[in-house]
This record gives structure tokens, C-alpha cells and sequence, in this order.
């Protein structure tokens, strides 16, 4: 996962690394990961399934999984909010998820999981390259020490911050 920092506003974007093409199993515990990485700095987690699609409509099977993943989480019986499938400006923004009263999400979500890894990869270059935004990442979960990687191309900065969420334990 990712973090994107933009305009005084934290999101986590996962998967954007390990999972080429999870279903609804793994993206359950992707958002269940990716909750205990948002409550580690204080943040209380809002899980949104993102997709093309809005609660069934249109209908893909593409959009299956991301419909199924809740159902998943409320089998789990996990202590974080969460919704979907649902497109990211319903997802990000209080006035579109308003048109939909039954969500579960108190307000705007500050975790996106995506579908696939290369939706992941699209989405926080497309931010980083389009708005400016802070991506600091990849953050690795799942792993028994305190590790992170970076990239070839990394500047100081990105290096920095990547120590920085090691030394912290976060992920």
C-alpha cells in the first residue's frame, strides 16, 4: 500500500505492490492490513472497495469481488468501518456518498482498495504525476521485522520516509 498525502488529506492506496489479482478473500485481509497500518499514526480506518461501479450498477463480473470483499469483512467480524463497491468520488466525497443513505461509512473513506495491482499503480502515479501529490511507499505488511523497500529511482526524501516508517514499525 501507499500513502498519498494532498491537500491536508491522508489516503492509503492498497494493493499497489504484492497482489497482481486478488479475489475476495485476499482483498479482506488488504483492507484488514491496511486498517491496523492506519491506526498506527492515530488515523480510524474508513475502508471503501472502489471500482467502476456504484452497489451493483453497472453489473460486471469485473466489479464482483469488490462487492463480495464486505461480505467477507462481516463474516470477519472486523472493528473498522467499510463499504463498497463503490466509485472513488463516492468513495472521497461526503456530497456524492450522500446520495447513497445506506452507506456505512460515517464519512469519506482514507483507505482505497483497489482491484488490482496495476489499477493501484495507475491511481498513485496519476497523483503523484497530475496533482502533486506526497506518495510515500510501498509500505510492506505481513512481515515479521520492521522492513521497507524502495524504488531504483528514489530521492532522498522517499528514502527518508521509507526509514522513517520502519523505524516507526508501521506496516
Amino acid at each position: 500500500m501507499r500513502w498519498v498525502l494532498h491537500k491536508d488529506r491522508i489516503v492509503l492506496i492498497t494493493d499497489t505492490l504484492v497482489h497482481e489479482w486478488p479475489d475476495e478473500q485476499d482483498l479482506a485481509v488488504i483492507a484488514t492490513k491496511a486498517a491496523g497500518v492506519a491506526r498506527n499514526p492515530g488515523m480510524e480506518p474508513r475502508v471503501a472497495f472502489v471500482s467502476f461501479s456504484t452497489f451493483g450498477y453497472p453489473v460486471s463480473e469485473r466489479a464482483t469481488k469488490m462487492h463480495m470483499a464486505p461480505r467477507v469483512l462481516d463474516q470477519m467480524r472486523v472493528d473498522f468501518e467499510y463499504e463498497g463497491e463503490m466509485i472513488v468520488d463516492v468513495a472521497l466525497n461526503p456530497d456524492q456518498m450522500a446520495q447513497y443513505p445506506f452507506c456505512r461509512l460515517s464519512s469519506p473513506a482514507n483507505i482505497l482498495v483497489v482491484p488490482a495491482r496495476h489499477s493501484a499503480s495507475i491511481s498513485v502515479k496519476l497523483m503523484q504525476e497530475m496533482a502533486g501529490a506526497t506518495v510515500i511507499g510501498p509500505i510492506l505488511t505481513g512481515v515479521k521485522k520492521p522492513i521497507q523497500i524502495c524504488s531504483t529511482n528514489a530521492a532522498a526524501n522517499d528514502i527518508l520516509n521509507m526509514a522513517v516508517m520502519a523505524a516507526c514499525k508501521i506496516g
